[in-house]
Formats: structure tokens, C-alpha cells, sequence
């Protein structure tokens, strides 16, 4: 949740997790609560996150009494054997229908998860999909790389070699034609994941990436308030043990310094397609990251944009890598 000038939340974002699991009657008391503790500014976007599997036409309409008018469904694929690989519990039809159910419910904003760089999957089957869904016309989409998470049975099978990644080439392939297909289909590329019809930009999102406030609220949410940085406990029974003894639920706490805040501009800034603004930069950081940006605009990384700086096509691929070269070209240059 994220605050407005006023104080009332201009967003509210509903996840992770898959909350649509919930009965309609414990996502109204959740939307009821928000407004009576914070409030909602006019025309605040409020955000659900959903799996195909959950969602009917009746559950989105009764969704769109309680004020959510955003939807986030997470359909990673359009082939069965890459859903299954994946661990995915609904299968291509089930995705489709979900996404008619979102739109003939009354959803006007939706948003919808691809994933890429899955083992086995070919090109060809990566423009089908995106393909496919351009054809459903959501608002919004967020195209993610396959990272494999540590305790699953994909992970697992990956490290004992039974399935392999895609290669470097292939998956740089896949990125590059989501590119230029959905720019094609009338896309704005945003930030480096993620593209909206104009006006369909997700505000959310768009404040993490310029440091903007939120509180996070549950069980391993994250807060970012005044320059301190919060994380929940993730155990569900640590967290409401707290609550029940009248204690805020934080497991950590981290007060920003100054350099931390350079590192988090370089970093969130440099996601998003107009890059960072040097302007807003002190100018010690920006003298001392003048030898390292010449190399990376020298190598085709970034590029200067009024005073901005931004990332290039071929830069994209390696955000990470252009990212840690400027910091560390700040790193031991803080000003006494």
C-alpha cells in the first residue's frame, strides 16, 4: 500500500500468494479495513493477484463490489508441458478461461504473468504464447525470465542435470521478440519486465521502482517508510503472536544511509526504461561514476538522455552486471 499527498492510499496491491483462495466475505472485511484505517484517494489503484485456477465470472464481479479494480493473473504459459514443468496447477484452457472470466466480469484493467527461459521450451513455442495473449488484449503484462527457486522439484531436477535451461542465445532470442511483438501490438516497454497499453502503467509497481512509500501488511511484508526498511516475520504464528501481544510483527529493521540510498537509485532507477536522472544525484557520486559510465557507453550499455541515463537494447540483458560496475565505482568514494 502506498500513500498520496494527502496521506488517503493511492494503492493497494493484494498478494503475493494466490489471496482469490479467500471467500469474497474475507477480501471485503480486508478492503473495509483498509478504507476505515487509512482511506483511499480518488481513483486509487487497487490490485488482486490470482491464479488461473480460482477465478469465475461470479467471483470477479463479486471482486469488483469490494473495490479491486485491477487484476494480476498469473498464466506463465500457454503449453500444457511447460505448466506442468513448472509445477503450475491449471493448464492452457483453464488460463484462457480465466482471463475471459477477469474481462466479462467487468475487469478493465488486467494484467497478466509470462515467464520465459523454461527447460525444453522453444521459440517457437514463446511467440505462441505471447501470440495468443496479445490476441486477448490485456492491459498490461509482465514478462519474467525463468529463476529457478531453491526447495522445488524443478530446482532439483536442474542441479541433478535431468532437465537443462535453455541457452544464453536462446533466451536473449525470446526477450529481444517479446520486444519488438508486443511493441509491434501497441505496448509501452516501461521497465525491463514489464509493458502496458498507454495510461496502464502499473502505479504500483512504478512507486518501488522510484523509492516511493509503502507499508507492507502480513506475514513477510515489506515496508519502506521515512528511509527504514521493514520485513515482517515470515512465519504466519510468529507474526499474529505479535499482533496478539499488541507488538509490531518486524523481524528486521534497516535504516538507510546515504550510501544505501545511492545503491537503491541505481539499482530500481536503471529497471525503468527512461533510466536514472543524474540530476538527483549527488554530484561527488556522479564525478566519481564518469570513468565507469564512459566504458559502459563505449561498450553499448547505456546511453545519455537529456540527464538522464539509460540503459541500452543490448544492455537490458545484463542490468545486474551494469548495475554492480556503478556501484562499485561509488563504493569506497562517500564523501567525509
Amino acid at each position: 500500500m502506498h500513500r498520496g499527498c494527502c496521506d488517503a492510499l493511492e494503492g493497494v496491491y493484494i498478494g503475493g500468494g494466490t489471496p482469490t483462495v479467500l471467500e469474497k466475505s474475507n477480501i471485503c472485511i480486508i478492503m473495509e479495513q483498509v478504507q476505515k484505517i487509512y482511506g483511499l484517494a480518488d481513483r486509487a489503484e487497487i490490485t488482486i493477484e490470482a491464479n488461473p485456477g480460482t477465478l469465475t465470472k461470479k467471483y470477479v464481479k463479486e471482486m469488483l463490489k469490494t473495490g479491486i479494480n485491477r487484476i494480476s493473473i498469473g498464466v506463465q504459459s500457454l503449453i500444457d508441458a511447460e505448466l506442468s514443468l513448472l509445477g503450475r496447477s491449471h493448464n492452457s484452457a483453464g488460463a484462457l478461461a480465466a482471463i475471459n472470466s477477469a474481462r466479462d466480469g467487468g475487469f478493465s484493467n488486467i494484467s497478466l504473468d509470462l515467464i520465459y527461459g523454461i527447460p525444453g521450451q522453444r521459440i517457437a513455442s514463446w511467440k505462441q504464447t505471447l501470440e495468443t495473449i496479445v490476441s486477448y488484449n490485456p492491459e498490461h503484462l509482465s514478462v519474467y525470465e525463468l529463476t529457478p527457486e531453491k526447495n522445488t522439484r524443478l530446482y532439483a531436477e536442474l542441479q541433478c542435470g535431468r532437465l537443462s535451461l535453455p541457452d544464453e542465445d536462446t533466451v536473449s532470442e525470446m526477450y529481444y521478440s517479446a520486444l519488438e511483438l508486443l511493441k509491434d501490438q501497441g505496448y509501452t516497454h516501461y521497465e525491463i519486465s514489464n509493458f502496458a497499453r498507454p495510461g496502464y502503467e502499473c502505479r504500483h509497481n512504478r512507486n518501488y521502482w522510484n523509492r516511493g512509500q509503502y507499508l507492507g501488511v502480513g506475514a513477510g511484508a515489506h515496508s519502506f517508510i521515512k528511509g527504514c526498511r521493514r520485513a515482517n516475520y515470515c512465519d504466519a504464528e510468529a507474526y499474529v503472536q505479535k499482533i496478539i501481544a499488541d507488538e509490531l510483527p518486524v523481524a528486521e529493521e534497516l535504516l538507510l544511509s546515504e550510501q544505501d540510498q545511492l545503491e537503491e537509485a541505481l539499482f530500481l532507477g536503471l529497471r525503468k526504461m527512461e533510466g536514472i536522472d543524474t540530476v538527483q544525484f549527488p554530484k561527488w557520486a556522479i564525478e566519481q561514476m564518469g570513468g565507469t559510465l564512459h566504458e559502459l557507453v563505449s561498450e553499448g550499455l547505456v546511453e545519455p538522455a537529456g540527464n538522464n541515463i539509460r540503459l541500452t537494447r543490448k544492455g537490458l540483458l545484463v542490468c545486474n552486471a551494469v548495475n554492480v560496475r556503478l556501484m562499485l565505482s561509488i563504493e569506497q568514494r562517500h564523501p567525509v
